[in-house]
Order: C-alpha cells, then sequence, then structure tokens
C-alpha cells in the first residue's frame, strides 16, 4: 500500500507540474504577442523586439524598460494639444517694432506706441490696415497708402512693375 500512495502523491506533483508548466508557456506567449502589439502601437521596431521577447523573461523586461513612453495615438494627441495652444498663443502677437507682446485688438503698442491697426472712424472698432471697410458698421476706409499686412505701421509704397522689371531685364530706351 506504501507504493499505491507513492504513486499517488507522484501523480499529483505531475499533474501541478504540468498545469504549471501549461500556465507558464501560455503567459510566455501572452507575452511575445503583447510586445509585439505594444511595439507596434508605440511605433517602434516591433520585429526586433518580437525577436528580443523570444528570450524568456530577459526579453519581456528588456521591452518594458525600454519602450518608448508614449504610444502612436498618445503622440499623436500632445502634438495636437501643443498645436491647439501655439494657435491660442498665437491669438496675441507681438510688435513688430518692439517686440512687446500684444493683444489682437490693440491699436498701439503699450511699450512703445507704435501703431498696429487703424481705427475706424464711425464706430472706432480697430481694423486690420489692409481692409478698405469697416466689418462692424460698412464704412468705407480712405487710406492715403497701403500700409504693411503684418500692422508694423510701416507704409509700403506699391509700384507698377513692367514685363521686363519682373524678368529683372533693364528696360529698352529708344
Amino acid at each position: 500500500m506504501a507504493q499505491g500512495s507513492c504513486f499517488h502523491v507522484s501523480s499529483t506533483i505531475q499533474t501541478v507540474v504540468t498545469i504549471a508548466g501549461v500556465v507558464v508557456g501560455i503567459l510566455y506567449i501572452l507575452s511575445i504577442v503583447y510586445v509585439i502589439k505594444d511595439a507596434r502601437n508605440r511605433g517602434t521596431n516591433w520585429p526586433v523586439w518580437a525577436i528580443i521577447s523570444l528570450i524568456p523573461l530577459i526579453g519581456f523586461i528588456a521591452y518594458c524598460v525600454a519602450r518608448p513612453p508614449l504610444t502612436i495615438e498618445d503622440r499623436d494627441e500632445q502634438d495636437l494639444d501643443v498645436a491647439l495652444k501655439r494657435r491660442q498663443l498665437m491669438q496675441y502677437g507681438t510688435c513688430a517694432h518692439c517686440g512687446y507682446p500684444v493683444e489682437n485688438d490693440y491699436v498701439l503698442c503699450p511699450n512703445c506706441h507704435q501703431r498696429l491697426k487703424n481705427l475706424c472712424p464711425t464706430c472706432h472698432h480697430a481694423l486690420n490696415p489692409e481692409w478698405s471697410i469697416c466689418p462692424y458698421c460698412t464704412t468705407t476706409i480712405h487710406s492715403s497708402a497701403p500700409r504693411d499686412p503684418q500692422g508694423t505701421g510701416a507704409v509700403r509704397t506699391r509700384e507698377r512693375r513692367t514685363s521686363a522689371d519682373a524678368t529683372g531685364q533693364r528696360p529698352r530706351v529708344n
């Protein structure tokens, strides 16, 4: 009877070891699948990580330590957030004359008093220099000379160019 109970204990141990081996094998395969999927999501060289993850436990640990912190989707979202914040910051600009930060509706730079925008003579709203009509009250804006579109206050003069000027040749004198 001693031999029968020994056989029963060894078969129980063998069953436990077999189940543990199957669980470890499944975890090993799942770790390889996880590394491949995660490496693809993070934009890394996934075939290399798949080969490295074939090394049991060490490959998985190496991937977890060396993987990029963000997935491609997270990086894209972060890039969009940065672009949105830049766009929000660009609503405010800087004075082209002194570099002082100015808001979008400032008419004069508070630092150097450089004229940034025109004022409508009727409703007194700030107008972009290139506008010829006030969008608030439809008053036609008469300007003696066109201003630069950056709003620096510098007056640009427009010259008529002939086709010879456009090609860089000197006009012929007859």
